[in-house]
């Protein structure tokens, strides 16, 4: 667990480089939110459309040499950015490009996360993958920010090859699992399997729509996040990525209580409780330059976010990392990151088309949180039956 935990930690660091480096250079060059907006649209997407073969890959190969070959993958996909001067189009590619293997990458991470500690062991390893996450975020928005700053996105591409040549090395030697491939079949038929579980399973429908919900939300903030900084805050790219970065404080504290919370608390009320109270400060965060705009309120506010944070996406990933069989958690987890990607997109889009309205659609992106938090907290948990892969999947 240790050498996935540390592949994660330097695949999100380098992950972070980009998406702080390439929004504030695209807008830079064009000052506008709606092409910032483009450009994390064109980096979800391919979490859409690879959606089934990202599902029925990480169920049918072994993980870690998935996971192997996408880290040394996302290195060479972004090589481009070495002869980068003006051309912003080039970001765009590389950031599709990234995103796509960022799209394999996932659903694979996860389902191997349960091969290797059981059912039993997913939410206290989530937690500790929610603190490297936030370690990732800590160091790789800052160096993302600052290494721009300095050097341009040149100098970031160096450091982002860096750390995901470390991600290759601690994926090198095997993992001790026991997972079994689901059985070979047509792909889209085992992406369709995987549907139906979904279908079947009416947690999963309460759960899913909280998880839209706040994947608009996120979508919504990372479109006007560069805007609110540099036009609001007046902080710089400097302090683009050091807001961003400082989240993981909160968050590396949050991960220490869920793997204390883990078997105390239902993964469920992890949830919603943890997206209730991100809402609320988010609330407090965008509403603050009517009062101030000092920085030191803002690494305080974005500190303080990072613990609800970690706290939902735990108790989200725990809920669907067991909520079907072993053999096909990566289509399941494939397809709830497909859903998160457009919901992302979704708000991106609303972002950029209204952002004439920022102050209205600050406010509604933390109601969003607020209101997914709220919805999973009073609805009935059921518990409906999953314990086999769908018959004609064995054909």
């Amino acid at each position: 667990m240790t050498r996935l935990w540390l592949a994660a930690v330097c695949s999100e660091t380098g992950e972070w480089m980009l998406q702080i480096a390439l929004p504030i250079l695209v807008y830079q060059a064009t000052g506008s939110a709606a092409s910032t907006a483009a450009m994390m649209i064109v980096g979800l997407l391919p979490a859409v459309l690879l959606s089934p073969a990202a599902g029925v890959l990480a169920d049918r190969l072994d993980r870690r040499k998935l996971l192997l070959a996408v880290s040394a993958g996302q290195a060479l996909v972004a090589a481009p950015l070495l002869a980068m001067d003006s051309a912003v189009w080039v970001g765009y590619v590389v950031m599709a490009g990234q995103a796509g293997l960022a799209a394999l990458f996932e659903p694979a991470r996860n389902a191997l996360v349960r091969d290797l500690v059981g059912s039993d062991g997913v939410t206290a390893a989530n937690g500790m993958l929610g603190m490297g996450t936030n370690v990732s975020r800590l160091v790789g928005a800052w160096l993302g920010g600052a290494l721009f700053a300095g050097g341009g996105i040149a100098v970031v591409y160096l450091a982002y090859a860096v750390v995901l040549l470390v991600a290759v090395g601690a994926l090198v030697t095997p993992f001790g699992t026991t997972h079994e491939p689901a059985p070979r079949g047509p792909a889209i038929r085992e992406w369709l399997d995987g549907l139906d579980m979904i279908r079947r399973d009416r947690r999963l429908w309460v759960i899913g729509t909280a998880m839209m919900m706040g994947a608009v939300s996120q979508g919504m903030f990372l479109a006007l996040y560069v805007p609110f900084v540099l036009d609001v805050l007046g902080a710089g790219p400097q302090g683009a990525g050091l807001l961003r970065g400082v989240q993981a404080i909160g968050g590396l504290a949050a991960g220490v209580g869920v793997a204390v919370l883990a078997r105390r608390v239902a993964p469920r009320r992890l949830l919603g409780w943890g997206a209730v109270a991100f809402g609320a400060v988010s609330a407090l965060l965008w509403n603050g330059p009517h009062v101030t705009t000092a920085l030191a309120v803002y690494i305080g506010l974005f500190v303080a976010a990072g613990v609800p944070a970690v706290v939902a996406t735990s108790g989200l990933l725990s809920t669907l990392q067991t909520a079907v069989p072993p053999a096909a958690t990566g289509r399941l987890m494939s397809s709830a990151f497909a859903a998160m990607a457009l919901g992302n997109a979704l708000g991106m889009a609303v972002a950029g088309a209204g952002a004439s309205s920022f102050g209205l659609l600050l406010d509604v992106q933390a109601a969003l949180n607020l209101l997914s938090g709220v919805l999973v907290l009073v609805a009935r948990p059921e518990h409906a039956p999953h314990a086999a892969v769908p018959e004609r999947a064995s054909r």
